[in-house]
Parts: structure tokens; sequence; C-alpha cells
């Protein structure tokens, strides 16, 4: 268990790699620790260390660059079918607000509309999330999900990783309304999911950039997040600034989950933000329906 007075400075795949990196800390005379967890070694330091510590280990580093760096991969929750459920969510309430033609009164009130939400119905950046307009645009936001909301859930857990697309939707359609003004208005789940592809991007970043691997490869994923942008949001039919806003708002978020230490939170407060999240959005549409 890591907690808030100590930080992990590197990771490593290869027990072998870890022991040096070890032993480079102990002939420095920093204190640290050498834990295993799912099948990555820890290297942990008290935070008071942690400059001394990440200095002397990327001395190390490059003076020894014959050796290949170890995998940079943060520690993850695990396995997880949120991402899938979610999607299946999606399909589902697509269909419940189609039902008996009264998708019209649903999109009425909870349209991302930006002369609303700049009067202060704040709620319409969560319930516009939950909204589409055809078949097809449910349908492609549903695989989406199921593809970068399954690998947000599984680095941070379903709770958590729930709460970041929610939080980056929200904030995307926010921020796009506020830029936008009125008469703009949006449906679709893409700016949450957007926001996943952010998070995973600053996710893998910090984990690049912290643990050891060159400063260079460390931006990688934050280029492969942009060139996700630009081959998925860009179509002619969509909200090319609500997507940016997405991701510029998960990769925010996904910096600043990246400081959850490894190992929390758990199943049970997992499960406790799930429910605080379709909670909260369930909120907002009674709000908006009333």
């Amino acid at each position: 268990m890591v907690n808030a007075r100590e930080k992990v400075t590197r990771i490593s795949t290869e027990e072998r790699k870890a022991r040096e990196w070890a032993l480079v800390l102990e002939s420095a005379g920093i204190p640290y620790q050498l834990s295993e967890h799912a099948a990555h070694w820890l290297l942990v330091v008290p935070s008071s260390d942690e400059v001394p510590a990440l200095a002397a280990l990327d001395a190390y580093d490059r003076e020894n660059p014959g050796q290949p760096a170890a995998a940079a991969v943060a520690p993850e929750y695990g396995r997880s079918y949120a991402g899938v459920v979610m999607a299946g969510s999606l399909l589902a309430f697509y269909g419940v607000t189609s039902w008996g033609g009264g998708a019209t009164a649903w999109m009425r009130q909870g349209n991302a509309s930006a002369l609303h939400i700049l009067e202060g119905e704040v709620w319409r950046t969560a319930t516009a999330l939950t909204l589409h307009a055809s078949v097809a645009h449910v349908a492609s936001n549903a695989v989406a999900c199921a593809l970068f909301a399954t690998g947000v859930c599984r680095a941070l857990g379903p709770g958590v990783g729930l709460w970041l697309m929610l939080l980056a939707g929200a904030g995307g359609n926010a921020l796009n309304a506020i830029l936008r003004g009125p008469p703009h208005g949006a449906v679709g789940a893409s700016t949450a999911v957007f926001g996943a592809v952010g998070a995973l991007g600053a996710l893998q970043f910090m984990a690049r950039y912290r643990f050891g691997a060159a400063r260079r490869a460390a931006w990688v994923p934050v280029a492969a997040a942009l060139a996700l942008l630009a081959m998925l949001g860009t179509g002619a039919q969509t909200d090319v600034l609500a997507h940016l806003f997405g991701m510029l708002t998960g990769g925010f978020l996904g910096v600043a989950a990246s400081r959850i230490p490894p190992h929390t939170p758990g199943r049970v407060p997992q499960f406790a933000l799930v429910l605080a999240a379709v909670a909260t959005l369930a909120a907002a549409w009674v709000v908006a329906l009333r």
C-alpha cells in the first residue's frame, strides 16, 4: 500500500531492473521499499526524498543506455466490464427516449443548448451525454464507449472511470457552450468518449514521464490521443470543438487521477462511486423533466 507520504518513483515488469534501481537508491542513502503488485515491481520512496531519488535514477539510466528500459506501465485496477455496460446503457436509453415518438420532448429538455446552459441550466451538460440523434449516432458512440471506457475503467476502476468520463463530458459541453454561445446545441456521448481518450493518453504520459521512460517517448501517448481525435472526431456531422474540449478536460482529469495511489480505491468504494454517478445523472434528468 502506498500512502500519501510516499511516492512511486519507478515501475518495472522486470524484477532484475527493479532491483538494480533499488541498489542505486541504497548506494545514495535514500530509503525505499520494493514490492510486487499485479506482475509489476514498484519502487517507492518517502515524498520528501522523491526529487533526489528521481535524480539518482535518471542519472543511472543515462549512464547505462545499453540496457533496455523496462516498460513504464501504471498500476491498473484490473479487468472491468464497465465500458460494455455503459455502451448497453446508451443503447437502452436511446430506446426509451425514442419510444412512441417522444424523442423530440427529451431532446428539447435535455440537449446541451448553449442559450439555456448560459442561463443557468447546467444540468444539460450532463443530460446531453445520454441523448442521440439517430440509431447510427448511438451505435457509433456505443462501440467507442465499449472500447475507450473499458480502457479507463481497467486503469482506474469503474467508479473513478465513470466519474472521469461524466465530468469530462459535462466539462466539454460547458466549455463548448461558453465559447460558441447561442444558438449552438449538441447531444451525444462522444464528448465523454473523447474525455476517456484524453484520460488514457494522460495516464500513459504520466506513467512514462514519472517512471523512467525517455522524456521524448513520454509524449507518444499524447500524440496518439490527438491522432484519434483527428481520425474519429472531425467528420462532417461532428462537433469538433466539443470533442476537443472533452479530450482536454479528460486529459486534465487523467493527470489528476494518475496521483491516485496503487491499490486504491477498492471494490466497495468503486461501487459506491458508480452508484453516486448514476444517481447524479438521474437527478440531472429529474431536474430537466420537472
